[in-house]
């Protein structure tokens, strides 16, 4: 079922999917100038949502100069590229639970995370990156694709696959010079 109204002539346009009606009354929302930024405002009570960020984390996990990636499944943004293990932070959950919880379901690895490598955000991306120097807690284990993920394996650094995001080529610049 379809809550898409029509649009009244002479009206903004209302936002899409879940920030078309309010969650305060439920009335309909239009996107409206509020703060400089365009944003779902309720036609009838004005109760004004602000479009958050999420938060997700991802892995540095390096050994032997290597880097592990993973290639990132249908159905993910950028299928078929490669990128960190990562995925989002739950609400209430402590970051670095949500890393090492990532990572073990997308590599079956315990990992411990070590320290912040980074928080990376771009204009009009609506997830917050926070990154995580992390080691294998029992070195010997193989790493298995699993959930986001259809490969993994290992790169040196200066021979990496095609990767998913712009930022991605930005952490592993930051994470050369870091090593330099």
């Amino acid at each position: 079922m379809s809550h898409d109204l029509p649009e009244r002539p002479g009206t903004q346009p209302r936002p899409p999917g879940h920030f078309a009606f309010c969650p305060t009354c439920g009335s309909p929302n239009q996107m409206q100038e509020r703060d400089g930024r365009n944003r779902p405002v309720c036609t009838a009570c004005g109760h004004i949502t602000f479009l958050d960020p999420k938060l997700a984390v991802a892995a540095l996990i390096v050994r032997d100069g290597q880097i592990l990636l993973g290639k990132r499944g249908p159905g993910t943004r950028s299928p078929g590229k490669w990128s960190f293990p990562a995925g989002f932070v739950e609400r209430g959950e402590q970051v670095e639970a949500a890393t090492a919880r990532e990572v073990l379901e997308e590599t079956g690895l315990e990992i411990e995370p070590g320290r912040l490598f980074g928080l990376f955000s771009e204009m009009d991306e609506t997830v917050v990156l926070a990154v995580y120097e992390a080691t294998i807690r029992n070195p010997g284990a193989a790493p298995v694709a699993a959930d986001d993920l259809v490969d993994l394996d290992w790169f040196p650094l200066d021979g990496l696959p095609e990767l998913a995001f712009d930022r991605d080529y930005r952490i592993i610049e930051r994470l050369l010079a870091a090593r330099q």
